[in-house]
């Protein structure tokens, strides 16, 4: 899992502490689709966390480690803090919250182009008690409805005391603003020696990987009749041809048998569609050939069981 060193730019007051290295666990917390899994993929230079239309598509807390000339941070990608009852939007929501406290820093990600509602002053009141550790980036700045006034209005509301400099206006899907927000996070980070080494950019397990690649593309060709219905299981992996080859067993997993023809598709089309995809991401990212075997099961009212969210959202 190799990364290519990121280049920032260094600036005058920066370059007096360039020897000194910091450390730092920065947890990202912000509005479902407020583009906080593209900044880590931008900002590591590496497919991390898996993007899809659909708010919520990442459902753990995803590590993304950043190794620069200035030192090391370890990013937590969280799930979209989102106002919802259901059992499997609470747990969602306690995994980012429970990020907040164990973090040194925190970026709050905040989508210019809609309105600052409900969620978000959600999201501010939760993170009053974490100010002094906060850097706010102002996304989607690149988009022709997007208006970061307006959000800078809301911000000065309940981050008035904070200093200008950690307020950054970024496109996460066009690469600007980036190192200015890291710049922000190494000035407030501490010094210490990186918590990985410099070659990682992530420490997620081979199967997690998988399992989130092929959820990505099962997702984007079936948000509009899947959106949160289904899940991935990795039933077996396995070396082959002496380590070249990696051979894996996975299952879509689908909460009612009309859900299971849905993703297998007319003459099953949809199924090898997304096994196909699935296998192109993987390819970028593995070494490996990859010999996918890809099945649909049903597992009735998944949504609703503790002992399956306690497995899938760890």
């Amino acid at each position: 899992m190799n990364q290519n060193e990121n280049q920032i730019n260094p600036q005058p007051e920066a370059e007096e502490n360039q020897k000194e290295q910091k450390t730092a666990v920065v947890a990202i917390v912000g509005r479902p689709s407020a583009g906080k899994s593209t900044f880590l993929n931008t900002a590591s230079g590496e497919k991390i966390s898996i993007v899809s239309p659909v708010p919520q598509t990442t459902r753990n807390a995803v590590k993304g480690i950043v190794n620069t000339s200035y030192g090391q941070l370890v990013f937590i990608d969280t799930p979209g803090y989102h106002n919802s009852d259901k059992k499997l939007n609470l747990k969602l929501k306690a995994i980012a919250e429970e990020q907040l406290g164990d973090a040194d820093l925190i970026l709050y990600l905040i989508d210019a182009s809609r309105d600052c509602g409900e969620e978000e002053l959600a999201i501010a009141d939760l993170l009053t008690a974490f100010k002094e550790k906060c850097v706010i980036a102002i996304n989607k700045c690149d988009l022709p409805e997007s208006k970061p006034a307006r959000v800078r209005t809301f911000l000065q509301k309940y981050f008035g005391a904070l200093p200008a400099e950690r307020i950054v206006e970024i496109s996460a899907q066009k690469d600007t603003g980036i190192n200015d927000v890291l710049l922000q996070l190494y000035n407030l980070a501490p010094a210490g020696e990186g918590l990985y080494p410099e070659e990682f950019y992530t420490d997620q397990e081979v199967d997690f990987r998988i399992a989130e690649i092929i959820r990505e593309q099962a997702m984007n060709c079936l948000y509009e009749e899947l959106p949160h219905a289904l899940y991935v299981e990795i039933a077996d992996l396995e070396q082959r041809k002496n380590g070249k080859e990696l051979w894996v067993r996975a299952f879509i997993v689908v909460e009612r048998e009309s859900q299971k023809g849905m993703v297998i598709g007319k003459g099953a089309s949809m199924i090898k569609h997304i096994r196909i995809e699935s296998i192109k991401q993987m390819r970028r990212i593995f070494d490996w050939r990859i010999n996918l075997d890809l099945q649909v099961k049903v597992n009735k009212n998944w949504r609703q069981k503790d002992p399956v969210l306690l497995k899938i959202l760890k």
